[in-house]
């Protein structure tokens, strides 16, 4: 049996930290599925196909953002669209994706419920997604460099209802597998604890501020 590479011990690390993160999502995708992600900016799709090159990626966004490398490099399609246009863009894809990924889209757009809608029925049977989006907390959440009050990100519209994407999710024929309106995974969350004087001294989020906040909702859901 061949040692990991360090790529992969890096992504590992990562997962073991962030065991319901993003990255802990890719690598719990089936072997060449075919993968919508849903407002990809800040390199994602270079960071999720080197961790997984055998997935089929398309990537969707309103403009280029924080790219270090080309996005249509590293995708099967990648598509920029109007904000105006997003939930009907996403919603000529019916059935087409076996997974969605929307890490900290929703609560960047106009039409919150019909891009959440569209994102659903454009999953396959068995299809399944992951959301991430600050909670409803954050607004009374100190303001730091890296966000942490929710208004710190002045492209945010407005914070998505943890309860009303539930039910959404359960309407559209969705098991929920895993959700948390304000995830702290425990390691994270004391490194926080220990962190949090330095972060609070420097105004800014660093390693462990948000699991320690609890500034995150993150939902699995599947198909059924």
């Amino acid at each position: 049996m061949s040692l990991p590479s360090l790529k992969q011990l890096r992504h590992h690390v990562h997962c073991l930290l962030h065991p319901r993160r993003k990255m802990a999502f890719i690598f719990s995708v089936p072997k060449s599925a075919k993968v919508l992600d849903v407002g990809c900016g800040n390199s994602s799709p270079a960071i999720t196909m080197r961790a997984r090159p055998d997935l089929r990626y398309t990537g969707l966004d309103v403009c280029d953002y924080e790219q270090d490398h080309p996005a249509s490099d590293y995708s099967e399609e990648y598509l920029v669209v109007s904000p105006e246009n997003f939930a009907a863009e996403i919603g000529k894809r019916p059935n087409s994706y076996d997974a969605v990924i929307c890490c900290h889209n929703l609560e960047h757009c106009m039409e919150q419920e019909e891009v959440l809608v569209a994102m659903l029925r454009a999953l396959r049977k068995n299809g399944t997604i992951f959301l991430a989006f600050p909670c409803a907390e954050s607004v009374n959440f100190p303001s730091r460099e890296g966000t942490l009050n929710f208004y710190d990100d002045k492209t945010h519209t407005k914070v998505p209802d943890f309860s009303s994407v539930l039910r959404t999710l359960k309407r559209e024929g969705f098991k929920t597998t895993f959700a948390r309106r304000r995830y702290r995974p425990w390691r994270l969350f004391v490194i926080g604890l220990f962190l949090e004087p330095f972060s609070r001294s420097r105004k800014k989020v660093i390693r462990g501020t948000w699991s320690f906040y609890g500034f995150e909702s993150i939902i699995w859901a599947k198909k059924t």
